[in-house]
């Protein structure tokens, strides 16, 4: 018998398990890589926030330029296939000509304005890609323009799809922080009504032009 316990005490020889200085630097560790993931997609949100405020204030650019070169608004414009090389006039939803971009919001009928606006901006060299399709945002969601929403006065330009943080960042830095308020507002419900920002809640967030 004794005989077994000694075999089974050099079995054991040389073996040991962490010690509390080894645990705390793997728990170090492992704190740093948790760490560094979430500071990851801070910055990875961060960036497409960036991209968004980007595309938006592009669109409005290009929009102006659009107005500065021919005289009418595009997707208004009452003479768009004269202006632009292939383009085609809206005929539905609105009346032509009367400075107000018209149409629903994130609508995709082809023969709104707020729809044949995309093909007359990129027809005329104005803006990325070809078509009447509305453009998606960095988050996956869609840029839209509207003639009024969420109580802002017309013309509106919309994002659908945008996380809390990207959407409360954006106000903060444009305008108030307070989606309810403000020439910036979200809609998290999806009913047409303003709402200030809540945590794990995805928006509609719409700009005054």
């Amino acid at each position: 018998m004794s005989d077994l316990v000694m075999r089974k005490d050099k079995k054991f020889e040389g073996q040991r398990g962490f010690t509390l200085i080894e645990l705390s630097i793997v728990l170090v560790v492992i704190g740093l890589i948790i760490g560094g993931v979430l500071k990851g997609q801070e910055l990875i949100q961060n960036a497409r926030g960036n991209r968004l405020m980007t595309d938006i204030d592009g669109t409005v650019a290009a929009i102006n330029m659009y107005l500065d070169r021919f005289g009418q608004l595009p997707g208004d414009d009452s003479a768009a296939a004269t202006h632009v090389t292939g383009a085609t006039n809206a005929s539905t939803g609105g009346t032509l000509g009367n400075g107000i971009i018209e149409g629903g919001f994130n609508l995709t009928t082809d023969t709104l304005e707020t729809v044949r606006m995309w093909e007359h901006l990129r027809r005329a060299g104005l803006y990325p890609g070809a078509g009447v399709d509305l453009p998606r945002n960095a988050f996956g969601g869609v840029i839209t323009i509207t003639n009024g929403r969420l109580g802002i006065t017309n013309p509106v330009i919309c994002a659908t799809q945008i996380p809390f943080e990207a959407a409360q960042r954006m106000d903060t830095l444009r305008d108030d922080g307070n989606g309810s308020t403000g020439q910036i507002r979200a809609d998290g419900n999806a009913d047409g009504a303003q709402e200030n920002y809540a945590a794990g809640t995805t928006y509609t967030v719409c700009a005054r032009m």
